[in-house]
């Protein structure tokens, strides 16, 4: 399947597009998106990811990746791929968080983006249950991507998307 993933990193952050890329891809694949499925990772400052966390999220602070999954089109456009919707990782909160925990930033990215795409997808952790799928669908992906699942506990916490 070909996916379209838009990574946009105004500020020239240090990090690795195409391994975000295929971040977000293999949960694409995996999780048997529709064909030519679109979404947008951005990646900027704590105070861009701040302002939307209060304004959308009512928590008055940065954190290290939100969510905005796409509304439905009002009209249906045919031949136009689904746009899934936004990632926004704010770089500077997951890179100390990374150093903090002692994990390889790109490792951190990667999990980030997977995380929010399966957002993207519909997966939550509000419940047990819902909790339990999710790590199962990020876990597979981790696998794939050769990505050690033992950053997961210690950012499990951290992660704090929507």
């Amino acid at each position: 399947m070909n996916f379209t993933i838009d990574i946009q990193n105004d500020a020239g952050y240090a990090l690795d597009a195409a391994r975000l890329i295929a971040a977000a891809q293999t949960v694409l694949r995996q999780q048997q998106a529709a064909p030519e499925s679109t979404l947008t990772v951005v990646v900027t400052d704590d105070e861009a990811v701040a302002a939307l966390n209060r304004q959308y999220r009512g928590v008055d602070s940065a954190t290290d990746v939100l969510s905005f999954r796409a509304d439905a089109p009002p009209i249906a456009i045919e031949d136009e791929p689904p746009y899934l919707g936004d990632l926004l990782i704010a770089y500077p909160y997951a890179s100390a968080q990374a150093a903090r925990l002692e994990h390889e930033l790109g490792d951190s990215l990667a999990l980030l983006v997977i995380h929010g795409t399966l957002h993207l997808l519909g997966y939550d952790h509000d419940t047990p249950a819902r909790r339990a799928e999710m790590w199962q669908a990020q876990e597979a992906a981790l696998r794939e991507l050769g990505i050690s699942s033992a950053l997961v506990p210690a950012l499990e916490t951290k992660v704090d998307d929507h």
